[in-house]
């Protein structure tokens, strides 16, 4: 079980009222690794997916549209059941909400093996929308969850802390899924569509398991105390803006995400197989991790003099971390990467919307440069955007929801909608690849929906802020 560092103990273990929230904060860090390790799998799929079914770019990037329009599905209906009943976590509680999430998680890792054994992409689209489905549940119950356990002034800071161990998640995702899916299994003789069955069944194993453990345990409810039955959340324009950043921040980050592999595979680029590009895929996802860790202490209210030992410790020991584990070649010119993003944090001087709009502008420059130039060059600007897009999500979110009182879940089901950007922008990034025959190209995607981004956290969280009902 994931433990709150001692130097972040404050923020994370105790609300207004004195009350302990270590153990419920260290419980939900096991599901914010879960399910960054299953999403990063995607970037996996994607490649082996288009070269099973013989899919172009715009095809094999479905994926996404099926897994992250599930998102949308779930939280739609999340929506709509708390405008006409009601917040339905208010009503049952967050436990039951993550077991449910996990429960349908689950049914979605086990149709995996009929839809391998049918080698039907239609099916395999299919149960990616089921386990987003649960996925969905699980974001909307445990993203709020970690903004009250304690003072909404550090609400980033926690959430960033709890968002690091998803990025601990699609770190570690690529590298053992691209492990089994295209070596093992090759080695083994189970090729295409059937190398993914079995370790989609161990995770739909791993899930029953988890919603087994989270029904047993106690999680206390620390909800508002009301229900609402109206779309009170959409009266406060910083939560409408936000939604759309949520939008653009996910679209932009999986469209990334999802294209790496092609885009190093490019003779342009750098040419790479499969089984070497994920590797940088992992240290795209691993960027995240770095800089969620960091942002978590620089939004923080532990010491100074602490605060910048840690902020030089997080991503020198990452840095080892992913040498030890990716190779040392693999991370030639990462520390570069590693010194802006130290720069970038002295810089924003732990202010969420002002850090937000720095690391969203960095990102922008990064994928412009890699449109404009190729080579060695366009591939580590692409593969640096993981770090600078690190703190969009949990600060988006702290940022959307501060100060709406009794509406927070039901932000959140909006916030959660939203990353219907992820299954949007992608197909639309493959679709002007195939358009134009020139992926690299298509990053203008992905650099626009970051300058959004940007916009959002320089100014856009501050329009229209007006008192919450309590």
């Amino acid at each position: 079980m994931a433990s709150v560092p001692a130097a972040l103990s404050t923020p994370a273990n105790s609300g207004a009222n004195g009350q302990s929230y270590r153990g419920p904060f260290s419980t939900m860090t096991v599901l914010f690794f879960m399910w960054g390790f299953i999403t990063s799998l995607n970037d996996i799929l994607i490649p082996r997916f288009k070269e099973a079914f013989n899919l172009g770019y715009y095809q094999a990037m479905l994926v996404d549209l099926a897994f992250f329009g599930a998102y949308f599905t779930g939280a739609a209906i999340y929506f709509v059941c708390s405008v006409f009943g009601g917040d339905p976590l208010a009503r049952m509680g967050y436990k039951k909400g993550v077991v449910i999430g996990l429960i349908i998680a689950a049914a979605g890792g086990g149709l995996f093996w009929p839809a391998a054994s049918a080698h039907s992409y239609p099916l395999f689209l299919g149960t990616l929308f089921v386990v987003g489905l649960g996925f969905a549940m699980l974001q909307i119950a445990a993203n709020p969850y970690v903004t009250i356990l304690g003072p909404e002034n550090t609400a980033s800071s926690r959430l960033n802390l709890a968002q690091g161990f998803n990025s601990l998640g699609t770190f570690v995702g690529p590298i053992l899924g691209g492990y089994l899916i295209y070596q093992y299994y090759d080695k083994v003789g189970v090729h295409g569509a059937e190398s993914v069955k079995i370790p989609y069944l161990i995770f739909c194993l791993v899930f029953v398991a988890l919603a087994v453990v989270f029904s047993m345990i106690h999680l206390p409810h620390v909800g508002e105390g009301k229900i609402d039955r109206s779309a009170g959340a959409l009266k406060y324009p910083h939560v409408v803006l936000g939604i759309i950043c949520i939008f653009m921040y996910v679209g932009g980050e999986v469209s990334v995400g999802s294209a790496i592999t092609n885009f190093l595979g490019l003779p342009t680029v750098a040419g790479m197989d499969k089984v070497e590009a994920k590797n940088y895929v992992s240290l795209f996802w691993g960027g995240l991790m770095v800089g969620r860790f960091m942002g978590s202490v620089e939004m923080s209210q532990i010491k100074q003099q602490t605060k910048q030992i840690l902020l030089v410790a997080i991503p020198v020991i990452c840095y080892f971390l992913y040498s030890w584990v990716l190779g040392a070649k693999v991370l030639m010119y990462y520390p570069i990467f590693l010194a802006l993003v130290w720069a970038a944090f002295q810089i924003s001087k732990g202010i969420p919307g002002r850090t937000l709009a720095i690391f969203s502008s960095l990102a922008v420059a990064l994928l412009a440069t890699a449109v404009l130039v190729g080579g060695r060059v366009a591939m580590w600007c692409v593969v640096g955007v993981g770090l600078f897009s690190s703190i969009g999500w949990s600060n988006t979110f702290s940022l959307a929801i501060e100060g709406v009182g009794i509406y927070k879940s039901q932000a959140s089901s909006l916030l959660v909608m939203a990353i219907l950007g992820g299954a949007l922008l992608p197909p639309l990034q493959g679709k002007i690849a195939d358009a134009t025959g020139n992926l690299q190209i298509s990053f203008l995607v992905p650099m626009i929906a970051y300058a959004y981004v940007a916009f959002y956290g320089a100014i856009g969280h501050r329009i229209g802020r007006t008192a919450a009902p309590q």
